[in-house]
This record gives C-alpha cells, structure tokens and sequence, in this order.
C-alpha cells in the first residue's frame, strides 16, 4: 500500500507550512519542484539539484513515454533511479500536452489520441492507462488525467472541458482505488474551470468528492496573466480540503509563488528558473538582470555577493557574459543553478516567516522591493 502523509504543521493567516511524507523521504512545504520533463534537468546535473537542498522533482509521463520509453524505464526500475534521483518525484499526466499539441492529438469520451511530435507514432492515453504509466514511471505524486484548456476559451468550451475532466477524474479514482495495494505513489485531482468561479466551485465540489491524496489547481499560467492567476487562487485555494497538498501546476515567477503560497497554496512547480537561466536571466533579490546585456561586460562583481551559494559569490557577472556570448553550455548551467538556488533559498525562507507567524510582514517586504 502507499505509503503517504500530508501534515499542516503551522498556519499564518491562509499561508500553510507542512510536510508531506512518501517512501522516498520527506518534503518541507511550500516547496518548488525543478522540472524534468524527460528525466533530466536541462543544463543541471542532478547531484545540484540535491546538494542545493531540493526534495521534489517533476518528470512528465507523455514525454518520458515517448522517450526514454516505458520499456527502458521498467528495466531501470523507475524515472528515478534512472537519473540517479533517490528522492521523490510528482509525474503530470499529460494533461498540458492536450492543451500545448492541441495539432497533434484528437480528444474523445474515452481519452486523448497524440500523434508524437517526435516521429508521428500514435499514443492513446486514457485516465485508466496513465495511472499504469505512472506506476512503471514509480512516482510517488501521480497526476489524473485532465484536458487543460487554453485561454482565452469561451464559457461553453471551458465548461465542457471541465466537465470531461470530472468525469475522468472519477475514472482515475476508480480505478487507482481498484488496484491500490499495485500503485507505487500517492493521486492527486486537478481543479478547472478556467477564470470562472463558478465553474471552478463546481470542479472543487465534484473532485473533492473522490478524495484524493492532493488536489492541484489547473488551466493557470495558460496567458491570464497574473492578475487574473491570482483572483481564481483567492477564491479557489481556500475551499480545497485544510488536510490535503494544494498544488499550483506551472507556476511560476517567485511574486507569483509568494502570493500563492500567501493564499494558501503548498508546492509548485515551473521552468522559468532554468528556462531563463539559460537565457541569460538571472534572480537576485526580487529582480531579475540580463546577463547579455553589454552594460555587464566589465563588471567584475559576483553574480549575488550576498548569496553562500559558490556560483552566485564565485563567478562574475563579466565572466558569465562572456559565456553568453560565446554560446558555451557552462554559462546557461551557473545562471540556472543560480536561479534554482534562489528559488530554493525563497520556499526556505517562506517557511521560516510562516513559522515565526511574520509571513504578512514577509509578503509586504518582498513586494515593496
């Protein structure tokens, strides 16, 4: 049987620091995930990512079945000890991939038909079929299968979306129920209904009915931008159930997280550290700075002198410049690390602010800067 436990430890106003428990270890929240869609984090060796201090990773199942393949992945036991991670890992389920290859892929009452973007293979995933995926992936947070709808989308389609959505979550829960003492990890179901209240109480009201081991809110950092993000959060976060993970899927820039977390949310995820890391992007303080830029060609200073961490205190804002400039791999992977740190350092210092009950004081601080 899974092993599996979600505590709220402290709660300051609406923001929740807790720990969840999975065979793999345990995880502080509100935590971050660094993403490896396919089994690696891009331009970051996975001994980082563990001696910056992160517990959770996110792999994708539409991605890692299409390579390295579930063949290969059976015969290494897993996405994790595949990469050398033996810390746990959440798996979406595939269900952007219908919203982001919206050319490829044909959905109907029984699943989503994908034709591979990478050689026109045809792949058909049903909420039954993902949860065998996952099994063989070995992830310790599974996702159910949902379609994620673009926005902007009108009432009627973001409805119909919705309402798909519930009724293969009730099919995910029938059948991880079924075939629970097989399944490796922990279900999780996905909130929709676009930026409509009241389709999204509906969603709540139905998915939670199923009693998942964690709920995610979905079809967010789709182009509504963060305002409009963080309404549906406001009015959504705090009905989801006080005793279960609350998760943000795709999100996001570090304002994003805090006033997520500020609203109650638990973990995260997004490739904006790396992603722009290897755009030469870099987080110091509440800012960001571009490295490209030609007014850092002579400036000798570390990256952040006030950072511990040996990339940010070590290397220069001239040397990774320079890096940039000459397209060497090295600069896109000390900016990411960077980045990842950053993030890192910021659920790190959320949680002490939840902790000592100044979180308000926090989010108004980090705000101001």
């Amino acid at each position: 049987m899974t092993k599996f436990n979600f505590e709220v430890q402290k709660v300051d106003g609406y923001a929740r620091k807790g720990l969840i428990k999975t065979k793999r270890g345990d995880i502080d929240t509100p935590a971050f995930m660094p993403i490896a869609t396919q089994g690696a984090i891009k331009f970051t060796p996975i001994e980082f990512i563990e001696q910056i201090g992160f517990d959770l990773i996110l792999s994708n199942t539409y991605h890692l079945l299409l390579k390295p393949g579930l063949d290969r992945l059976k015969r290494a036991d897993g996405i994790s000890d595949y990469m050398c991670w033996k810390k746990p890992l959440l798996t979406d389920s595939g269900g952007f991939q219908v919203m982001s290859l919206s050319k490829l892929r044909k959905i109907s009452e029984e699943g989503v038909k994908f034709q591979s973007h990478i050689d026109g293979t045809s792949y058909f995933l049903t909420p039954e079929n993902v949860i065998d995926y996952q099994n063989i992936i070995k992830s310790d947070m599974q996702m159910v299968l949902d379609e994620c709808i673009k926005y902007p989308e009108n009432y009627t389609n973001v409805k119909k979306a919705m309402e798909l959505s519930l009724r293969w979550a009730e099919r995910s829960r029938n059948y991880y129920l079924k075939k629970k003492n097989e399944i490796y990890g922990a279900q999780f179901g996905i909130i929709h209904g676009g930026v409509h209240e009241d389709l999204r109480e509906v969603s709540i009201n139905e998915t939670t009915q199923f009693d998942f081991e964690g709920y995610a809110l979905g079809g967010l950092a789709v182009g509504e931008g963060h305002k409009k993000m963080i309404e549906v959060v406001n009015y959504t976060a705090p009905q989801l159930p006080e005793n279960k993970i609350r998760y943000l899927m795709g999100v996001g820039r570090p304002i994003d997280i805090v006033e997520a977390v500020y609203r109650g949310v638990d973990i995260f995820d997004c490739v904006i550290p790396t992603r722009e890391g290897r755009h030469g992007l870099a987080y110091i303080g509440n800012k960001s700075i571009n490295l490209r830029n030609s007014k850092f060609e002579d400036d000798y200073s570390p990256l952040d002198e006030k950072s511990e961490y040996f990339v940010s205190s070590k290397y220069s804002k001239s040397y990774l410049n320079h890096l940039l400039k000459i397209k060497d791999p090295l600069g896109s992977m000390l900016i990411s690390l960077h980045n990842l740190n950053f993030y890192y350092n910021l659920m790190q210092n959320m949680r002490k602010a939840i902790d000592r009950g100044i979180f308000e004081d926090f989010r108004a601080e980090f705000l101001r800067n």
